[in-house]
């Protein structure tokens, strides 16, 4: 089997789990910080645990809820859809494990966007969709963004939940970390050299990119500061 293929199925999933994180993170962060909701501890609680779950106990857990005797699994089975051992499982664990990254991420973007904005758009009799999308959302852009590109990273290094779930399947759910385990596992020295230097590649990018996006947050809070 070529060894590009888990490379092209690490960033399959790992975009596809970035895009679901981006989506729910954003809006659980958006929902707590614009709202008061009830039990919001609890509610919070509940998204950041994964951060907290040891990769294998967060994997049995979903084994236990997508599996063929499971709550959820067994509708799906009705309806003709398998998960389990799929490439859309892995995609399913990366978004577990990614989005309580984005949820942070995104929640103290907005948090650091000065209210005055908002409520001088108020004044203006701008609705508040209209004050997310063109004043919150532009000034917490780089916060949000370094949130993506962390969750994009968790979702590519994902390894002990994507293991429970998706299993090691060559050629059909066998990702980045998952291969060079094997590799390293049957000795194949030279494939596990070179998904070596290509995870090392990616990580420097996207860290990269991160460090960008702090310091355009660093200048924008002290631009308002400074006003």
């Amino acid at each position: 089997m070529s060894p590009w293929f888990p490379v092209l199925l690490s960033l399959r999933v790992a975009a596809a789990a970035t895009l679901f994180s981006f989506l729910a993170g954003l809006s659980l962060a958006r929902l707590f910080t614009e709202r008061k909701v009830p039990l919001r501890g609890l509610w919070e609680s509940l998204i950041l645990l994964p951060m907290v779950l040891p990769p294998t106990v967060l994997g049995y857990l979903l084994l236990l809820l997508l599996g063929k005797h499971g709550p959820l699994g067994s509708l799906l089975g009705r309806a003709g859809i398998q998960v389990i051992f799929t490439w859309g499982a892995a995609v399913i664990a990366s978004v577990v494990v990614s989005l309580p990254l984005m949820y942070q991420s995104c929640k103290a973007a907005l948090r650091s966007v000065d209210p005055q904005y908002a409520r001088a758009g108020r004044t203006l009799g701008l609705k508040e969709g209209f004050i997310f999308r063109r004043i919150t959302f532009p000034l917490a852009a780089p916060g949000i963004i370094s949130g993506a590109v962390l969750s994009f990273a968790r979702a590519l290094g994902e390894f002990g939940a994507t293991l429970m779930v998706a299993g090691n399947m060559p050629g059909r759910t066998q990702t980045i970390p998952l291969a060079l385990y094997s590799a390293v596992e049957g000795g194949h020295n030279a494939e596990a050299g070179l998904l070596l230097g290509i995870t090392v590649g990616l990580a420097f990018v996207l860290v990269a990119i991160v460090g960008v996006c702090e310091r355009r947050t660093f200048s924008a809070s002290f631009a308002g500061a400074g006003k």
